[in-house]
């Protein structure tokens, strides 16, 4: 069930693309034709938005990624072909959508081989598990603590910053909630 007060765009009726910038980029789910590292600009990745299904509980809350607004954020894009777009679609709504804490949009992102119009998930503002003012010390306790349905948030911190450094992007804020996050643990 979605839970999402916001109007749902529908897919082309062609196959179209994907924007990954969490997760997505290392685990999307679902059957891919290309794959291209790619730029959304008027949007950033940020640690705000409050887990209660994936990577927490409602009693105890992870913190996963949103893209916010401003800046430009590097992921990846994931074509999706004509036979697999209702079935891909129907997916991405369920996993991405299950509290309504995003707003789906078709946005221009920049690849190698041009400009797309992608599927991305934008944090929604208004919405209760929007998180933004969180110290980093506050982070990283809740992400230390915090397991949900798909495992620790400490795994999911750590899987985005191997697959973002993999990409040849380093986040110095990132970068230093994962090493205290790696800290804690060899204690």
């Amino acid at each position: 069930m979605i839970a999402n007060a916001h109007r749902i765009p529908e897919p082309p009726k062609q196959g179209y693309w994907v924007f990954g910038y969490g997760s997505l980029m290392w685990a999307p789910g679902f059957e891919y034709s290309d794959r291209r590292q790619a730029r959304l600009y008027g949007y950033r990745r940020a640690l705000c938005l409050s887990s209660f299904v994936y990577r927490g509980t409602m009693e105890n809350p992870g913190l996963v990624f949103g893209l916010d607004t401003g800046g430009s954020c590097v992921g990846r894009v994931f074509r999706v072909d004509k036979p697999d777009r209702l079935q891909v679609y129907d997916y991405l709504m369920e996993r991405e959508m299950v509290r309504g804490a995003y707003r789906p949009l078709w946005l221009p992102v920049e690849t190698p081989g041009g400009r797309v119009s992608a599927l991305c998930f934008v944090v929604d503002r208004g919405h209760e598990q929007y998180t933004p003012h969180l110290t980093e010390r506050e982070m990283i306790e809740r992400i230390r603590r915090a397991r949900g349905e798909r495992g620790s948030n400490v795994e999911y911190i750590l899987n985005t910053c191997c697959h973002l450094e993999a990409l040849g992007i380093r986040l110095r804020e990132l970068a230093r909630i994962r090493d205290a996050l790696l800290r804690a643990s060899e204690d």
